[in-house]
C-alpha cells in the first residue's frame, strides 16, 4: 500500500475509484482539516502526480505527529 498526503483545497480532484477510500468521510484529516491521506495499491493514480509517496512504516510515523494525533488522547 501507497500513502500521499493531499492538501484539503484539493480534495474535489480526489477519483475515489482509484484509491482504498471509498468518500470524503472516510479519510484520515489532520487536526486542523488542512490535509488528508489517501492510499492506493499499483501505479500512483494520475490526480496525485507530483505528489510524495510514503511507505506504510514513513506514514505511521507523520501520523505519531502533532499534526494529525491529539498529544491528550
Amino acid at each position: 500500500m501507497n500513502y500521499v498526503i493531499v492538501p484539503t483545497s484539493e480534495l474535489s480532484t480526489v477519483d475515489f475509484s482509484e484509491v482504498a477510500e471509498t468518500s470524503e468521510s472516510t479519510l484520515r484529516y489532520s487536526l486542523d482539516n488542512s490535509m488528508f491521506i489517501v492510499k492506493y495499491e499499483g501505479e500512483q493514480p494520475s490526480f496525485l502526480e507530483g505528489k510524495t509517496q510514503y511507505t506504510h512504516s514513513e506514514i505511521l510515523a507523520i501520523l505519531a505527529t502533532d499534526e494529525w494525533t491529539d498529544g491528550s488522547e
